[in-house]
């Protein structure tokens, strides 16, 4: 049987499966897409093809062809896109931000407030029920099924660039890059504090042991799975800081579990501890100003601005970039007029 290794619990929600399939010692000689077929559930032949097309489908340890001869105790590894839930989404008439459109890839430019997939309490009104209505209108394609495919997804409260597949070749060939993590991600956060240098933040992220609505940081890969965030600083705005972040890894909560755990949770971040004043004076004219910065942008200051990618057609490097939105620009353009009478009456 297939060895499925849990890798669904990250960041921006990779959605793929990674397989490990040990070949018996008793095992016929057999073509490597029938040897699949016959050890992957839920599967199709098409599927299998393009994972392979992909170079997503290694024996012992290389890239062979669909043609290879699975011999016995062969190791095969296989990353495919997450097969789609059997729950139904209903397509909604929503507006989206389209950034870009092609025949394969999608870039949407994702509110803040919006959920990407249907979940508890949240069946309608997501992404995913606006780009089923977008891609439901489209000419069918070869490949194209109709549905979106999601190869990651963002929290609700945090804006940004998402790349869409829109057939099975491009989610293959784009979960490949999620999982080795070739995807170049880089976030733009507000942090509490004054943040000296640039740096990096490594270590092993999990659920918090009291609260499982939060992560964590663990010294131990038996509490969580492993995590690299790069942080850059932008501006210095007296207390607090913009930074930013790179993912090398894409772990749930990952840049809200980073900053807080050096000390510089995301500015308005309710659930990491940023929603409240952590630095600057006691007068209440402070005070003021700052709960004014929280009500202006009232959810965490995470904002995912660009994305870069191989494309699973010209097999060139693209890459995206998207503003930032007017919540988050107008508490930053807020903390710039406040540092700067800091400077002037210094």
């Amino acid at each position: 049987m297939a060895e499925e290794l849990d890798f669904q619990d990250q960041e921006e929600q990779e959605l793929f499966e990674h397989l490990r399939i040990e070949a018996d010692k008793g095992q016929a000689q057999l073509r490597l897409d029938k040897f699949l077929m016959n050890r992957v559930e839920n599967t199709s032949r098409n599927r299998i093809q393009n994972a392979i097309a992909a170079d997503s489908v290694l024996v012992n340890g290389k890239i062979v062809k669909a043609s290879y001869k699975v011999k016995p105790l062969d190791v095969v590894t296989v990353v495919l896109p997450d097969p789609p839930r059997d729950t139904e989404v209903y397509p909604e008439n929503i507006p989206l931000s389209i950034l870009y459109e092609d025949v394969d890839v999608l870039l949407v430019n994702k509110e803040a407030g919006m959920v990407v997939h249907p979940g508890y309490n949240n069946y309608t009104g997501t992404l995913v029920n606006a780009l089923t209505y977008h891609l439901n209108q489209l000419p069918t394609m070869p490949g194209n099924t109709g549905r979106p495919g999601l190869v990651h997804r963002i929290d609700k409260d945090t804006s940004g660039l998402l790349v869409i597949a829109k057939n099975e070749w491009a989610m293959t060939f784009l979960a490949k890059q999620f999982f080795e993590h070739s995807i170049q991600r880089k976030y733009v956060a507000l942090v509490w504090g004054d943040i000296v240098e640039d740096g990096t933040v490594k270590g092993y992220i999990g659920r918090h042991l009291k609260d499982r609505r939060v992560m964590d940081m663990y010294d131990s890969e038996e509490k969580g799975k492993w995590s690299v965030t790069h942080y850059h600083v932008l501006e210095r705005l007296g207390y607090v800081t913009l930074i930013e972040c790179e993912l090398e890894t894409g772990r749930t909560h990952q840049i809200r579990t980073h900053m807080k755990s050096i000390g510089h949770p995301i500015f308005s971040d309710e659930l990491y501890g940023g929603s409240k004043i952590l630095k600057g004076t006691v007068f209440n004219k402070y005070k003021q100003f700052v709960n004014n910065c929280f009500a202006i942008l009232p959810r965490q200051a995470l904002h995912a601005r660009s994305l870069g990618f191989i494309h699973p057609q010209t097999k060139e490097m693209v890459n995206f970039e998207v503003p930032l939105p007017d919540d988050f620009q107008q508490a930053l353009d807020k903390w710039r007029s406040y540092a700067t009478n800091m400077d002037e009456q210094a």
